[in-house]
């Protein structure tokens, strides 16, 4: 949807997963959206070259979220939130169920 705006489809993907989450890590960006580590990683790297992400360690994992301090932020946020809103529902409902820990041993589906 707004790929030719921010260049890639994989840009456009990393935004829209951070406004949908907060914060994410490469590899599991990749997987939600089953594609290319290495080219999600490229994506990163260059928005956090631009000062638009900001990273920290958690662990070994390198956890990106948006900077802060960037000075356009709340103009892309509301950008990416509104284009959030044309998303098909099963996909905004998977892109926002963010579960993080396990499940409780025994606990029925």
């Amino acid at each position: 949807m707004l790929e030719s705006l921010f260049g890639t489809v994989n840009r456009e993907r990393v935004l829209i997963f951070l406004c949908a989450r907060e914060e994410g890590y490469p590899r599991e960006v990749a997987k939600f959206y089953r594609t290319d580590l290495r080219a999600i990683q490229n994506q990163f790297e260059k928005l956090e070259t631009g000062g638009v992400v900001a990273s920290r360690m958690v662990g070994n994992t390198r956890l990106y979220t948006f900077n802060p301090r960037y000075p356009f932020i709340n103009e892309l946020k509301n950008l990416l939130q509104k284009a959030l809103d044309f998303y098909p529902e099963s996909e905004l409902e998977r892109l926002l169920l963010n579960r993080r820990r396990p499940r409780r041993k025994g606990k029925p589906l």
